[in-house]
């Protein structure tokens, strides 16, 4: 069983199905399920992969030669990329899939290889034809560099796939034995990344998980904060500061550059290149008509694990060297973390306000949804249809208890939004005081949501 990729699998069975032979994109970030989705998508067909290195033109071809000779096909030592190419095209049966991982590094290092494929794939007969899958982790190069370098030969692409991070629900399934507070946690450090998710062991608590599989030396996700975007990114103390100054708390252009010294013009060109890594992310607030109690120009850590790495352990390196991985987590960690899950509780609100829009189960049809910054206060979900029917809504994750208080905010921030709201959903993981109960049963426009009815 493949966990959430239902409909990827159905996109490239529809191309794999049609006449002729294709060449697609299929990209992600590092860890986010491509490889595994390839794995179930040629399971029943005609497969070669072939893993690209960083290496020289004349060594790729070298190094595909001897993989493709352990698997009985002959090629010269040192054969042409079309070489390759016939050559398995002629060893497989039926329409054959060619995978090739982490296809950049062979473009990079010659320029002529997209073209060569493209050729070759455009001179195959209709009777035996092949599909390549160029897969990448190299998000960045994938969608800013990668047709101003292969040029005439983008043509020849049949399509691109990108493989995105998965849903707070479908972690829910990948993990049975957490509870939904627990879920929400877990989310909140690791994100939608099957690839971390196979760290974690639900038998255990979030606490001994996170002390296991990222505070221990000998863990695969110690480093991981590190490792992530390292191969794309040059100067990575300069980007290392940035990152750690947006997970201190400095969210704005100003902020930023009162922090690390580096000027607003340095600044803005290493932001840009973070969020082509889909690590960082300008937040833009619903537009509504009180632009003037408007924050603009807010930054966040997109990434779950880089944005949990920052904040906890890049500050205390020293500390995370010396201490046990329990001392570590009681001194730094413990105290502050309901607070730091408490934005990736509104992200799961969020996706479940989305999940109830498709299922058609809210009291709108809606066309947008997004948030609304204020410099006072903000309004976590706002939902709105194209006559301007509007739901808003607020989430509550800290407080064991949300009071009618927050609810008398809620309507305070949509008066300074200008924004008219026509029904209210309050989330919390606690529960709801009395005057708020009371108040949800006489008003059919406002519903109270905890956790056991997500």
């Amino acid at each position: 069983m493949i966990l959430g990729r239902t409909s990827e699998l159905k996109y490239l069975n529809t191309y794999y199905d049609r006449a002729g032979s294709q060449i697609m994109v299929v990209y992600g970030e590092r860890n986010v399920g491509k490889t595994f989705l390839l794995r179930q998508f040629v399971k029943d067909k005609s497969c070669f992969y072939y893993r690209a290195r960083s290496a020289s033109e004349r060594e790729q071809r070298y190094q595909w030669g001897g993989e493709l000779g352990k698997e009985g096909i002959k090629t010269a030592k040192y054969p042409a990329f079309t070489e390759i190419f016939r050559a398995i095209r002629q060893a497989q049966a039926d329409k054959a899939v060619v995978v090739i991982d982490e296809f950049q590094y062979i473009v990079k290092s010659d320029s002529t290889f997209m073209k060569e494929l493209a050729d070759f794939v455009y001179s195959v007969p209709q009777d035996t034809p092949v599909m390549f899958l160029l897969c990448s982790s190299s998000i960045g190069w994938v969608e800013n560099d990668m047709v101003a370098r292969i040029g005439e030969a983008a043509h020849g692409l049949s399509g691109f796939l990108k493989v995105r991070e998965l849903d707070f629900e479908v972690m829910r399934d990948y993990f049975p034995a957490f509870s939904m507070e627990q879920s929400v946690e877990v989310f909140a450090v690791l994100g939608g990344v099957p690839g971390f998710w196979k760290c974690f062991d639900d038998r255990l608590g979030v606490k001994e998980n996170i002390c296991r599989c990222i505070l221990n030396q000998d863990a695969f996700l110690y480093g991981e904060g590190q490792r992530i975007g390292k191969e794309e990114l040059r100067e990575t103390g300069v980007y290392n500061t940035i990152l750690a100054s947006i997970a201190a708390g400095n969210h704005k252009l100003n902020d930023l550059y009162q922090h690390t010294g580096f000027s607003r013009a340095k600044i803005s060109v290493y932001i840009k290149n973070l969020m082509e890594l889909e690590l960082v992310e300008k937040v833009f607030s619903y537009d509504t008509e009180g632009k003037a109690n408007t924050q603009k120009g807010i930054y966040r850590i997109s990434s779950h694990f880089v944005h949990f790495y920052f904040t906890y352990l890049y500050p205390h390196l020293s500390s995370l060297e010396q201490m046990t991985p329990g001392e570590f987590y009681n001194k730094y960690i413990e105290s502050f973390f309901r607070s730091y899950v408490t934005e990736y509780y509104k992200k799961v609100c969020r996706q479940y306000m989305e999940k109830w829009n498709r299922w058609e189960k809210l009291p709108i049809r809606a066309d947008r949804i997004g948030e609304w910054v204020g410099k006072l206060g903000n309004i976590d979900i706002i939902v709105q249809n194209d006559t301007g029917e509007t739901i808003i809504s607020i989430c509550n994750w800290e407080n064991p208890v949300m009071r009618y208080d927050d609810y008398e905010w809620l309507l305070f921030c949509a008066e300074k939004a200008r924004i008219r709201a026509d029904y209210i959903y309050l989330f919390s993981a606690g529960s709801f005081d009395e005057q708020l109960k009371r108040e949800a049963k006489e008003k059919h426009n406002l519903r109270l949501i905890s956790m056991d009815e997500m």
